[in-house]
């Protein structure tokens, strides 16, 4: 599933495309995704301007001129591609799609202004475990995406401090602490791995056991190691491209995830796998402790 740095690569590459441009036209090739899509989806959409493109953990959210937001969250195997609606001379191509059109469920079409041209913005998931949805602006924090998660890795919210009191008391390992997306947000199977490994700190430590000193290495490894991965592009694992369809390369730098039975590049060790919550975990039993 693509975690926080594959979902900014996306905002980043939609961003440009999306703010400002308007709704001029929406097809709901299905009615549904992993859920259902809000009533009178595409009507709702149609006509409005995008005033805003953020993302919120792994959700993607457009913040329209109607005081709606139109939250999209990517799943599995979610992909955005864009195409601009131009002539296009011999020998020229718009950039290949690179999924099966079959799969291509959710069409916006954008308009930066009235005489400007058209732009196709792509929603393609074979899998469907994607969404996406609409709710006030003024009551996202509270809608059901949303409330109780926790702070933003990359924001000012996240402190030492914070992740000190989300961690203390709990006594599940460290590695499924930091899952909880109540804990912190936009957190997956990648990058705790990463992090933990750059914290020296072994995902089967005790949640409650990590405030102090390693919640300050923890919670700087978090931080670098995702500003790393967004700076990479994000990591291509199986499904994940971004919006206009580069791949990402932070996969070539990892330490730990991924390779089993290699040696750790810091003592030579080999790094191990292990089985938490149903999810592979990589970590090197010499340097996590």
């Amino acid at each position: 599933m693509p975690e926080l740095p594959e979902v900014e690569t996306v905002r980043r590459g939609l961003a440009p495309v999306m703010v400002g441009a308007v709704f001029a036209g929406v097809e709901a090739r299905r009615p549904d995704l992993r859920f259902p899509l809000p009533q009178r989806f595409a009507e709702r959409l149609l006509g409005q301007r995008v005033d805003a493109f953020d993302r919120r953990g792994k959700y993607l959210i457009a913040g329209l001129s109607s005081g709606e937001s139109l939250i999209m969250h990517l799943g599995m195997s979610g992909r955005f591609t864009i195409a601009a609606q131009k002539n296009v001379a011999p020998g020229d191509f718009v950039h290949a799609h690179g999924c099966d059109p079959k799969h291509d469920h959710i069409v916006f079409r954008m308009r930066a202004d009235r005489s400007g041209p058209l732009s196709t913005v792509t929603y393609n998931d074979p899998r469907r475990f994607g969404f996406m949805d609409l709710a006030p602006t003024h009551e996202l924090d509270e809608c059901r995406h949303f409330k109780g998660m926790g702070p933003e890795p990359l924001g000012n919210a996240f402190t030492a401090e914070t992740l000190n009191k989300a961690l203390s008391g709990r006594q599940a390992p460290i590695k499924a602490a930091l899952l909880d997306q109540a804990v912190v947000a936009g957190l997956g199977n990648i990058y705790v791995c990463e992090a933990l490994y750059r914290a020296g700190i072994s995902p089967r430590r005790k949640a409650a056991t990590v405030p102090g000193v390693r919640a300050v290495r923890l919670r700087a490894a978090i931080v670098d190691v995702l500003r790393d991965a967004i700076e990479a592009g994000g990591s291509s694992l199986r499904d994940f491209a971004a919006a206009h369809g580069e791949l990402g390369y932070f996969q070539h730098r990892f330490d730990v995830y991924g390779r089993e039975g290699e040696p750790c590049s810091v003592c030579g060790a080999v790094v191990k796998r292990l089985s938490q919550s149903g999810r592979s975990t990589f970590f090197c039993p010499s340097c996590q402790r």
